[in-house]
């Protein structure tokens, strides 16, 4: 987060948040605000009331899509996703509230700011300074988040893997550039036989959070878990979720200790506390476990994308790819 100075009181948005977001935090704003960047994208802003220093955050969907009307549809998705999200919250969980939007504002979105301590930091003090317990601790929370989230909102409609094959293809298409001959074909071949095994379709449609990744989950006291950034928020298989957790898990041990083998006690642990939200918690841990290295492989891919790794570490993830989806 970097220091940007203080906002203009002849800046619209300044009687905006005075006059309709602030108040529903407990502050007025007539001492003006600080203005933050953010690290995760240019178009999101943190607020910060001078006299009381409660902070929001304000997200300009304008700022990245050229296509007003798609910005604006955008906005108001992630607006109703936040609220439909809130819905099926359990004791101990929280997503951060949406304040209200704003179109004439570049599409703004604002949601309250939330503290806490974020999954990475968790991994990287396990990795680091051998503080394995406290991550386990961290992943039994964020278990009982997303198998509450996905057990309240479940449907009697089964899955339709189908569609998150479409996402697949997409990742490969993305990945293309650091592919060697014939790859992209033998991953489809791979999403082929996936796409074969009923196991793949037997289980009903659940919210799933749709971007679970380490940075979007922070951590209170205890078992307090705290999300946000509910933009991608779908109905899908709950692999959506807990498969993005365990491929992130395994990237980070990989990409920190060498060892891809290092994040399989982490991967199982969750797996077995999602499991325990189920009546048959062995029969639940088959199911997810039969199903996982498709949604894994797809991760390590996703990640491989990003073209600030090593070209030799994206390789790395590519190859690993190749393994888990082969089961």
């Amino acid at each position: 987060m970097e220091y940007k100075g203080h906002l203009p009181k002849n800046d619209p948005l300044y009687g905006y948040l005075c006059h309709d977001i602030m108040p529903q935090t407990g502050a007025s704003g007539k001492d003006g605000f600080r203005v933050f960047s953010s690290k995760s994208s240019h178009a999101v802003y943190i607020y910060e009331d001078r006299e009381t220093k409660i902070r929001v955050v304000g997200k300009f969907f304008a700022a990245d899509e050229p296509d007003f009307e798609r910005a604006k549809r955008k906005m108001y998705r992630e607006y109703n996703n936040i609220n439909e999200f809130r819905k099926y919250l359990g004791e101990n969980h929280y997503i951060a509230r949406a304040l209200g939007c704003n179109e004439s504002l570049g599409c703004l979105l604002v949601v309250e700011y939330c503290y806490g301590e974020p999954l990475d930091s968790f991994i990287l003090k396990a990795i680091q300074q051998k503080e394995e317990s406290t991550l386990f601790r961290k992943l039994t929370a964020l278990a009982n988040f997303l198998a509450t989230i996905h057990n309240r909102s479940a449907r009697p409609v089964m899955v339709d893997f189908h569609k998150i094959c479409t996402y697949y293809d997409n990742v490969i298409r993305q990945v293309s550039p650091i592919l060697h001959d014939g790859e992209a074909d033998y991953f489809y071949h791979l999403r082929d036989e996936y796409i074969n095994d009923p196991l793949m379709y037997q289980d009903q449609e659940v919210l799933v959070h749709g971007d679970a990744t380490p940075a979007n989950f922070f951590f209170g006291d205890d078992l307090y878990v705290i999300s946000f950034d509910l933009e991608r928020m779908h109905r899908s298989d709950r692999l959506f979720d807990t498969g993005r957790i365990a491929g992130e898990l395994k990237h980070f041990f990989m990409a920190y200790t060498g060892n891809k083998y290092a994040a399989e006690p982490f991967i199982g642990h969750f797996l077995w506390e999602y499991a325990c939200c189920f009546p048959d918690r062995e029969r639940a841990f088959e199911s997810i476990t039969a199903r996982l290295p498709f949604y894994m492989g797809k991760t390590l891919l996703r990640i491989a994308r990003n073209d600030y790794l090593s070209h030799d570490y994206r390789r790395q993830l590519v190859e690993e790819a190749k393994e888990t989806l082969k089961r």
